[in-house]
Parts: C-alpha cells; sequence; structure tokens
C-alpha cells in the first residue's frame, strides 16, 4: 500500500467538503509547483516499466466489482504469506514478542490475516483514489471527529499520529472528506513517475504531502496556518529516535511528532482507520487525544507523549491484530 503519511525520522461530521480544494490553505502555496520531485529527468527504464505496471493494476483493480477487487489481492496476500513466505520469520517473531500467551495456532491465523489484509487494502487504496469526498464520507463512520475539528479552528492547528494499523489512507482522506485542511507528511518515493502520479491522486482527495525533507520546515507552518498535519509514527528509528515501550519491549520511535507538538503548542490525536468485518467495504475511523505532559522539561514532555500515543496505538492493535502491519522490523534498533 502507498503510504499517506510516513514516519518523520528525527527526533463526527457526517458533512463531506465543497470539494478536495475548498479545504487547501497555504501549505501547497509554500511547496515548489505540481509537487516537484528532485529527479525530474532523465526517467530511468525501470522506473518507467514500475509506473506502467502500477497504472495497469490500478487500471484493473478500478474496473473489477468490488468483491473481486479485494478478494483477488486477499488471494494474493496468502500467498506471498503461506507460500513463498515473505518476510514471514520476521512476522512470526514479532507476533511472538508481541503475543507471547498466545497458543501459535492463533499466531499463525494472525499472520495470514496480516498479509491479506494488506493486500486487500493495497487494492482500496487504489478505488479509494477515484472516489469522491461523498463517497469517502459515506464509508467511513467516524468517532472524535468534532474535537479534532474544534482543535483544528482553535489557531494552533492539530497533529494526528497514526500506525501502520487498518488504512492509513483511509483515516487521512475521511477527515479531508469531511472538510478538514489535511497534510500528510511521506516519505520522498525513488520513482517520479509514481511520485507525481500519486501525489496527484492525494490531491483529488484534498491531502497535500510533505516530503519528510520539508517536514521540519513546511509542518510548523502548516501548524500555524491552522491545518492538520498527519504524521506516521511506529516504524523503527535507528538514529535520532527514542526508545519507548510497545508490547513491553523497547522499540525505538520517532520523536518528530512529540516535537512539533511540544513547539508549536498544537493538541495531539491518534488517528486509525479499522476496517469494519462486518461490512467489508465500510470503515470505523477513531480520533482520540492523546493529552501531553504538563509542567515537565522539554525531553519528558516529549518522551512521555511519544510513550502515551505509542501505548494507545497499541492497545487498539491488540483490539485488531490482523490489521496491523507485523512485517516491519519494529524493533530492530536495540538500546
Amino acid at each position: 500500500m502507498s503510504t499517506v503519511a510516513q514516519r518523520v525520522d528525527d527526533g463526527a461530521t457526517d458533512s463531506p467538503a465543497q470539494g478536495p480544494h475548498s479545504v487547501r490553505g497555504s501549505v501547497a502555496e509554500m511547496k515548489a509547483p505540481a509537487q516537484r520531485h528532485p529527479a525530474e529527468s532523465p526517467v530511468a527504464l525501470q522506473y518507467r516499466i514500475e509506473f506502467w505496471v502500477l497504472r495497469a493494476f490500478s487500471w484493473i483493480i478500478t474496473l473489477l466489482p468490488e468483491r473481486a477487487a479485494t478478494g483477488l489481492p486477499a488471494a494474493l496476500g496468502w500467498l506471498l504469506g503461506v507460500v513463498l513466505r515473505v518476510r514471514r520469520s520476521d512476522t512470526d517473531r514479532h507476533l511472538r514478542i508481541a503475543f507471547p500467551e498466545r497458543a501459535s495456532s492463533w499466531r499463525r491465523r494472525v499472520a495470514r490475516g496480516s498479509y491479506m489484509h494488506f493486500a486487500r487494502e493495497a487494492a482500496m487504496t487504489m478505488r479509494l483514489a477515484r472516489m469522491e469526498p461523498e463517497e469517502v464520507v459515506r464509508r467511513t463512520e467516524v468517532e472524535g471527529f468534532e474535537a479534532l475539528q474544534r482543535a483544528a479552528e482553535s489557531g494552533r492547528g492539530a497533529i494526528v499520529i497514526s500506525g501502520h494499523l487498518g488504512n492509513w489512507e483511509v483515516a487521512a482522506a475521511s477527515m479531508a472528506a469531511r472538510g478538514l485542511p489535511m497534510d500528510v507528511a511521506a516519505h520522498l518515493q525513488k520513482n517520479p513517475l509514481v511520485y507525481r502520479h500519486m501525489a496527484k491522486l492525494r490531491d483529488r482527495l484534498g491531502l497535500t504531502v510533505i516530503t519528510k525533507n520539508e517536514a521540519f520546515r513546511l509542518v510548523p507552518r502548516a501548524l500555524a496556518a491552522g491545518r492538520v498535519v498527519a504524521l506516521m509514527a511506529d516504524q523503527n528509528i535507528p538514529r535520532r529516535g527514542i526508545f519507548v515501550d510497545f508490547f513491553g519491549k523497547p522499540a525505538a520511535t520517532a520523536k518528530g511528532p512529540a516535537l512539533f507538538a511540544h513547539r508549536s503548542g498544537a493538541p495531539v490525536f491518534l488517528g486509525v482507520a479499522l476496517r469494519d468485518p462486518g461490512y467489508p467495504s465500510r470503515y470505523r475511523v477513531i480520533i482520540e487525544p492523546v493529552p501531553a505532559l504538563k509542567g515537565a522539561s522539554a525531553s519528558e514532555a516529549i518522551r512521555e507523549l511519544t510513550q502515551r500515543h505509542v501505548s494507545r496505538l497499541e492497545a487498539l492493535i491488540r483490539d485488531a491484530p490482523s490489521q496491523y502491519f507485523w512485517q516491519h522490523r519494529r524493533w530492530k534498533t536495540r538500546p
């Protein structure tokens, strides 16, 4: 799945927006035109092939009925996890760390479910990018939207921290579709054709992309302009991260979201979108405030806020373990 909001390595209303551009603000004006990629030309043959394979697959997925468009990728995910065993040893090890008390048969079911889930959600993301805001609103039930909206309207903006749980693309799109001015931090993809294509699709959903290299310049400006900034913060950070507890084991975690919050005074929320098992085409979007530590030093406040959002994400993962990305080497860096 292409990532709408990736990590920064450092440190319900049901009314749709009037259109994706009705929620745009100053951040898009701060950026270079058309969200340009630094490697504009020449484009390597490998990148061209990758781009057209992606376009072809996306075209097929959007033409198929939804049951087939998500069922076939789920079968592919099963193949990757069960037969080809791509990253399977990592997945099994991570599940043993997180759930040592559970039976091995249960962990195997969760592992299979994780592979199938993310293949299915990759296809759903391709379909999502072509949906109108009204359709995004119809497919999502958002809990806690009003609190986030009030925070965004307070003049300090707001930070939404997410993780690789459920479908983070849907989480961001659901907020933008309801009228929030959304910016999302993402890695600059190596393939410039794919980067520009994804930027256009996200723009259609009302999402402005801030690349990792731009984050420390543009995120404070976005918050000062009253915008909502979405950041991923659940992957291993080999340098400049801080260690907090994740499933009972220290995990190197990005401190960027907590640092932005501490410096700006912007309120912090955790936001995830979980697929509804009873209604496969619908999502439950959960937005929860993450309170900051008052009266502490900067380092203490940043560490505590990081621990709080990681702990809350862990609790949500425990509720839907098959919807988490266990393939990532979350505990790779050691203290």
